[in-house]
């Protein structure tokens, strides 16, 4: 009788969470959950241990980022119909992500719901988003080791052109879905009470691109000197992309102008209203 190969066991780690937020209304019907994330030291980037990882993110280095205020999801088609009075989205769903969306369209959305709410929304610098998605861990992602498309949405198979894998590590090849997910469609948190952190669309931050983070602000803010400001970060990955793009250290760049399906975006805010 032939011998079985046995596979491997994936550690997937889930933990049950309370996290603090308060209520964005925007209309009577649309609201958006803003959770707190706690300010803290982390060490941003990848090691040159992690496996995919890419000498963009490094080196690796401590980070002090100060306490404040995120979206529990990416933006979502009614948030952004509800301040802006359109929908460019490609794949239609009112709590599935907007997409198409370019970083000038992210910051004219963040100006006009700050305009209506009083409160200073923008979008996070990329230490403030990795911080927030890695919520204290140092894995490649917030759950674990490895990711599967039970927990994201992301492409799970092999791109046979250029050679992609679907999978990552010992984690298996999965779905590719070809379309965004609503934003809750998985319902896995991470510690900070974050969604969506993987995969899904790439989210905007209000970095310049730069080749390595030599050099790079140690105090949360904003990388805006010195870089290419024809390249705006995104992180994240998306439903296009394979799983090393999803990793929680994973960087990319686009045009600020530029708008694709599989690009969206998240915001901060500083100070909630008292």
């Amino acid at each position: 009788m032939p011998s079985q190969t046995k596979k491997p066991k994936i550690k997937i780690n889930r933990r049950q969470q309370s996290a603090q937020y308060f209520l964005e209304q925007l209309n009577n019907q649309i609201s958006m959950e803003m959770m707190l994330i706690p300010g803290g030291d982390f060490m941003m980037g990848a090691p040159e241990s992690e496996l995919n990882s890419s000498d963009n993110e490094r080196p690796q280095h401590q980070v002090s980022v100060p306490t404040f205020f995120m979206g529990k999801y990416p933006v979502t088609q009614a948030q952004w119909q509800a301040i802006m009075g359109n929908n460019t989205s490609r794949f239609k769903g009112d709590k599935r992500p907007v997409e198409n969306i370019s970083w000038n369209n992210a910051q004219e959305f963040c100006q006009r719901l700050s305009q209506r709410t009083g409160r200073k929304y923008r979008l996070p610098s990329e230490a403030e988003w990795e911080y927030a998605c890695r919520a204290g861990t140092t894995t490649p992602f917030y759950f674990g080791e490895t990711i599967t498309t039970d927990l994201a949405n992301y492409r799970g198979t092999d791109n046979q052109e250029y050679k992609w894998s679907g999978s990552y590590g010992e984690g298996p090849k999965g779905k590719y879905r070809q379309e965004t997910m609503t934003v809750d469609k998985f319902g896995i948190a991470n510690n900070f009470g974050l969604c969506d952190m993987h995969g899904n669309v790439w989210q905007w931050c209000l970095d310049h691109w730069h080749d390595n983070y030599q050099n790079a602000p140690r105090d949360g803010t904003a990388w805006v000197s010195e870089g290419d400001s024809n390249r705006r970060l995104l992180r994240g990955g998306s439903w296009d992309y394979i799983p090393i793009n999803c990793r929680s250290a994973a960087r990319y760049y686009v045009n600020p102008e530029i708008a694709f399906n599989d690009i969206g975006f998240r915001i901060v805010c500083s100070v909630p209203r008292t």
